[in-house]
């Protein structure tokens, strides 16, 4: 029993680094220099971090929920 809740709890955390990874990435074209007053300062780059989390969060929500369902779906059949 413990044993499947530690393979889900590895399987969440490579997804959810790796989406970090792969919305900082994609935010670097984004220019927040329109949107905000001093883009080198301190205040955008933690907008920028929390951004990254936010829209990471979400995504890797979504993988793991198509992931995790698309596994219960054996259960259909029996």
């Amino acid at each position: 029993m413990f044993d499947g809740l530690g393979q889900q709890a590895v399987i969440h955390i490579v997804v959810n680094v790796f989406f970090i990874g792969v919305t900082w990435w994609a935010l670097q074209s984004f220019r927040f220099d329109l949107f905000v007053r001093e883009p080198k300062g301190p205040k955008a780059k933690v907008l920028m971090i929390i951004v990254t989390i936010a829209i990471a969060q979400l995504v890797s929500q979504f993988f793991l929920d198509y992931l995790y369902s698309s596994q219960m779906l054996k259960y259909l059949w029996e």
